[in-house]
Order: C-alpha cells, then sequence, then structure tokens
C-alpha cells in the first residue's frame, strides 16, 4: 500500500507532527495542502507554509500552501475548495492543528480557553465539515484527529480542565463521525503518541530540551500515521490508536530510531490509557498523574 497519488488536507502542517505526517506521505509521492497561518517566519516557531511546501517537494511530494486560519470557517471551506481544485480532489483529511496551556482553573484567561476551543475542537469540527463533500468521492478516504483515547478520568481533568476539555472534544469527533460517516465509507480514527513528542510544544511550553531528551521524535506518529491511512476505510475506523501500538502491529519492533536517547527512559505523554502503558515494552518513566 502507498500514499502515491494520494491528496492530504493538514491543518497545522508548518511544523512538528503535522509536517512530519506531510513529510512521510510525500516520499510516497502524496500531494500535501499545507494548512496553516503561519506565512512569516517566527524565531521560537521554526517553519512556514512556505519552507514546508518545499521540504514536502524535496521529499518527492507535491505541495499547496494555504495561509489559512481555521478559526474562521470561510477560510477553511475556501482552502478545502481551493486544495480540491488544485489536486483534483482530497483523499485524507489530517486535524494536527492544536493550541496548549496547561492551567488550572483559575490561572486560565478566557481569551486562551477561547483559542483552544476553537483551534482543537471546532477546528478538528470545522475542517472535518469542509472536506466530507470531497472526501466521499475518494476511493479510501480518512479523517485522522491527533487526539487522545477518550480516558475520562478526573486525573486528566484536574491540572489542566480547559485543555483536557478542547483534546476530548477533538476525540468526540471521532466518535460521533466514525458512526455518522459509516454509510458514505469514511473513515474516521484519531492517533496519540505513546510518549511524549520533541516538538516546538513541547521545548517553549512543556519542559524545554530537558523534556525533548525523553522524548521521541514526530517521526513515530508520523510513521503510525500512514500506516493508518493505507487501511481499507471501510473497515478501519471509530478506533483511537496508540502510535506505538499501531507500529508493532505492523510488525516494528525496534523503536531505537525515533528516541533522542535510546538508552534511556522515555516519558508517557498526557492521557494514554493505563492498558495501553501496560502493554508497551517501552522503557518508561513514572507519570505523576498515575
Amino acid at each position: 500500500m502507498s500514499l502515491q497519488g494520494k491528496t492530504l488536507f493538514v491543518s497545522g502542517a508548518s511544523r512538528g507532527i503535522g509536517l512530519a505526517i506531510a513529510l512521510r506521505a510525500a516520499r510516497d509521492g502524496a500531494n500535501v495542502a499545507i494548512v496553516a497561518k503561519t506565512t512569516d517566519p517566527n524565531p521560537k516557531l521554526p517553519g512556514t507554509i512556505y519552507t514546508a511546501a518545499a521540504e514536502i517537494e524535496a521529499a518527492g511530494g507535491k505541495a499547496l500552501a494555504i495561509s489559512c486560519d481555521i478559526r474562521f470557517e470561510e477560510q477553511v471551506r475556501a482552502a478545502a475548495s481551493q486544495a480540491a481544485e488544485h489536486f483534483g480532489g482530497i483523499d485524507i483529511c489530517i486535524n494536527n492543528a492544536s493550541a496548549i496551556s496547561l492551567t488550572p482553573t483559575t490561572k486560565t484567561d478566557m481569551k486562551r480557553y477561547d483559542l483552544m476551543q476553537q483551534i482543537n475542537a471546532r477546528g478538528t469540527f470545522v475542517c472535518s465539515k469542509s472536506t466530507i463533500p470531497h472526501l466521499a468521492r475518494a476511493e479510501n478516504p480518512h479523517i485522522l484527529n491527533l487526539s487522545p483515547p477518550l480516558d475520562m478520568q478526573a486525573r486528566w481533568f484536574k491540572n489542566h480542565v480547559a485543555y483536557t476539555m478542547a483534546k476530548f472534544g477533538m476525540s468526540m469527533c471521532t466518535l460521533g463521525m466514525s458512526a455518522e460517516l459509516v454509510d458514505e465509507g469514511i473513515a474516521v480514527n484519531s492517533l496519540w503518541p505513546l510518549t511524549t513528542i520533541d516538538t516546538a510544544a513541547v521545548r517553549n511550553i512543556l519542559g524545554g530540551d530537558s523534556l525533548a531528551k525523553v522524548s521521541r521524535k514526530p517521526e513515530v506518529v508520523a510513521d503510525a500515521a500512514v500506516a493508518i491511512l493505507n487501511r481499507p476505510a471501510k473497515t478501519c475506523t471509530g478506533n483511537f490508536f496508540i502510535d506505538e501500538e499501531v507500529l508493532r502491529a505492523e510488525g516494528v519492533t525496534d523503536f531505537s530510531s525515533y528516541a533522542y536517547d535510546p538508552s534511556g527512559p522515555l516519558m508517557p505523554d498526557f492521557f494514554v490509557p493505563d492498558a495501553s502503558i501496560a502493554r508497551s515494552k517501552t522503557n518508561l518513566l513514572p507519570l505523576p498523574n498515575r
């Protein structure tokens, strides 16, 4: 199976996990619509839609850089139409764009609360809504949300209620849309990393270089995503995948290339269920919330 000739509509694809998925698909010869709002370089957030496009084309794919703020429905609708017209359709929608603020209730200002809801939950909804008419005409259509399993335990909410609500809102889109779209043959799944991933958000918000050293590279999520996207949409839907479990099912046993320090333990990500932790063969650090 290959993504050659497939068209991906990827939100937040100018950096991080979104760009990693785009580059992995590009190596198969895929087309990628880069849907993000970064057009000018930012010293704290490397990458723009234009640098991402150049990387994608250098990797063997075709790219279309679309400046789009997914908080605005009219921009998303226009972006979906532009991508479909440019590439002749849309096969895959990747809802990757995300905003994070790990603050307790009294420390979360409403502007930040609204931003997380608008980008995470609402952004996933509107990007999915805008691409569904195009996906319905595709041969093996997929929506993939970068969001966690719906593990409804207070420990995942207690220190950052607003953020958890926003991320679980993305996952509720998976739960509902997978059932809603089953007759149209459109797969809707979620994918979440077992460990923390070294992205700009990790470095700038969560823990800088120290956390990056116990994190995996974005490529582990990208490889898992492509494995999912190659599965038959009609029989692979409504799942909440963990990246390592996906890759082990594909026969991967050596994960050392994904780690910055293959000899050391790794930090489990938020929201990973206990069952996934127990099944993992990875050396994981204890998570304080557990």
